[in-house]
């Protein structure tokens, strides 16, 4: 089981699926370049380029069959790796993503959106934050992962918003030979039908009244669904 965070997350988002899923798999969470302890010494950037950053992982790890679970922006990340790992990966899992695979941000959007941080850095993850949770979370979880994700360099995150414009995630899912899952939030909904229209092997569980983090919201329940998805895949 391979773990990709979102963005500006790190992979101490995943600590509580490695330890409930260590003694039953070999579990690895990474860091993507320009979060958490991986560095930022790279000219380009951009949601292919992380793929390639999964694969090199999967490869020094010498692991031959991976399931990849992906939150968020590492949802079209780990679609990007598995095309890279034809015969080892066996599916990939979304977590509180692949709500549509239509969607596109234009270059000028991706700018305006890397401008902010930059401008405003503390600023904009703390309202990036409280669109990602339903109104009543629990505030000690948003401000924990608001702590966290504050931690990340302000030029990655420039130029990781910035490598976003024009990326079109529904080329790369049409391409992808292996099941795709999602297991998510309801905070924002999942247009099904438009998803398979794309991708015709994709399923998806949704939790109610969880947002964004459902691996921090309800850790239980996401633990268990989970494990029903991986252990669907690795039929």
């Amino acid at each position: 089981m391979v773990f990709i965070h979102g963005g500006l997350a790190d992979r101490t988002f995943w600590d509580g699926q490695l330890k409930a899923f260590s003694a039953s798999h070999r579990t690895i969470a990474l860091d993507l370049p320009g979060h958490g302890e991986s560095g930022v010494d790279r000219k380009k950037w951009g949601i292919p380029e992380f793929g390639a950053d999964v694969r090199a992982v999967v490869d020094a790890e010498k692991l031959k069959k991976v399931v990849i679970i992906s939150n968020s922006l590492g949802g079209p990340a780990a679609i990007e790796a598995a095309l890279l790992l034809p015969g080892r990966a066996v599916g990939v899992i979304g977590i509180d993503t692949f709500q549509s695979l239509e969607y596109k941000i234009t270059p000028e959007e991706a700018r305006q959106r890397a401008e902010a941080f930059r401008r405003d850095f503390a600023g904009s993850v703390k309202a990036m934050v409280r669109s990602l949770f339903h109104p009543d979370a629990d505030p000690k979880l948003m401000a924990d992962a608001e702590s966290r994700m504050a931690r990340s360099l302000p030029e990655a995150a420039y130029e990781m918003f910035l490598s976003l414009g024009g990326y079109d995630v529904s080329a790369s899912a049409r391409k992808l030979n292996v099941p795709l899952r999602a297991l998510n939030g309801d905070l924002y909904p999942t247009d099904l039908k438009s998803v398979r229209l794309v991708k015709a092997d994709f399923d998806v569980i949704v939790l109610p009244h969880t947002g964004h983090y459902p691996m921090l919201e309800r850790p239980e329940e996401f633990n268990r669904r989970l494990a029903e998805i991986v252990k669907e895949l690795s039929k």
